[in-house]
């Protein structure tokens, strides 16, 4: 099995505005194994933007997957013929996002309507990525949009694009609902359909298929591998309490031998992470609030940090003074 494969046994989701690179930089702190994936990016920004903003990362991100949004697939070739030079060890399209701009330049969610459009795309992006010696294609996608029936759309949509090369499929068990409900709303109100993902998942035995969409702790990621699932993919409780779901992933999915997060470690880490990158303490500190959630002190950290990140004086100095701070506290705090 190739690392990336092994390593889509457990994935952080893309998230907009969250999983940039300084947030997988930390991420990767407490979690050596599992699969990290970039914000989603589109195709035009990628060919026609400044593509080392867009694109670069640092080399401790590995495992690291692209995601990609569009519906043009010679835009999406060229888009992975660029991102292949940067060593990313997946490339992803976005078939699941329900925001209005993903809406209004007919991407994302809303290609769940057209299974014969994708197949052209990953097969454009398959052939532009093997011509450069790239990854492997995989995609992301919900169950269905508004009227459509789930059992019958996400099987017909994961028979066609299977049949043009994909092996890897994330599939987030809700409908996106375009109309009528926000992109957050869509990340809680539609149903849950754990059991349609797990037929689908049955019927298909040589695709490995992970499962997104209301798992909210380790535990629940790890029932639903016992359950069957090649893959789990968190997103915003991997995010907003970091330490409790990512620092034990390595052992109790991947089998690695235990290890105790050292925060010192953690936060000197970032802090000098923070020098070499220039990029401003708050840009870094701000992925870093809900790294102590449910510990004694974790309020003083986060209004430290909170504070004195956007300050003009802060600097990687800041994360560690912050961090003393929360080790003063008193002893009801």
């Amino acid at each position: 099995m190739s690392v990336v494969r092994e390593a889509a046994r457990f994935s952080v989701a893309p998230m907009m505005e969250w999983t940039t690179r300084h947030c997988r930089v930390f991420h990767r702190q407490l979690t050596r194994r599992a699969l990290l994936y970039t914000e989603m990016v589109t195709a035009p920004a990628v060919i026609h933007g400044d593509r080392e903003r867009l694109l670069g990362f640092s080399v401790e991100e590995h495992p690291l997957a692209l995601q990609l949004g569009g519906s043009d697939p010679a835009q999406l070739a060229e888009a992975v013929r660029i991102a292949c030079g940067f060593g990313y060890d997946e490339i992803n399209l976005n078939v699941g996002c329900p925001s209005d701009r993903v809406q209004n330049g007919s991407f994302g969610a809303c290609l769940m309507r057209e299974p014969a459009l994708v197949a052209a795309c990953v097969e454009a992006m398959g052939r532009a990525s093997r011509a450069e010696g790239g990854p492997e294609i995989t995609v992301k996608c919900r169950i269905g949009v508004d009227d459509q029936v789930p059992a019958v759309a996400l099987r017909d949509f994961i028979a066609t694009v299977a049949g043009a090369g994909v092996e890897r499929f994330t599939v987030h068990a809700r409908m996106a609902w375009l109309q009528g409900l926000s992109p957050k709303e869509n990340r809680t109100i539609p149903p849950l359909d754990y059991a349609l993902v797990h037929e689908i998942r049955a019927e298909n035995p040589a695709l490995h298929i992970s499962l997104n969409g209301g798992i909210d702790a380790l535990d629940a990621a790890v029932g639903h591998l016992d359950d069957g699932f090649e893959g789990v993919m968190l997103g915003r409780a991997a995010y907003h309490d970091p330490v409790r779901v990512l620092a034990g992933v390595d052992e109790r999915v991947f089998g690695a031998p235990p290890r105790a997060v050292d925060a010192r470690a953690v936060i000197e880490n970032m802090a000098e992470y923070a020098a070499r990158s220039d990029a401003p303490v708050k840009a870094i500190g701000r992925h870093m609030l809900g790294m102590f959630g449910g510990q004694p002190g974790a309020k003083i950290w986060r209004r430290t940090l909170s504070e004195t990140m956007h300050l003009p004086e802060a600097g990687p100095h800041t994360l560690i003074e912050a961090f003393d701070a929360m080790s003063r506290r008193p002893v009801h705090a």
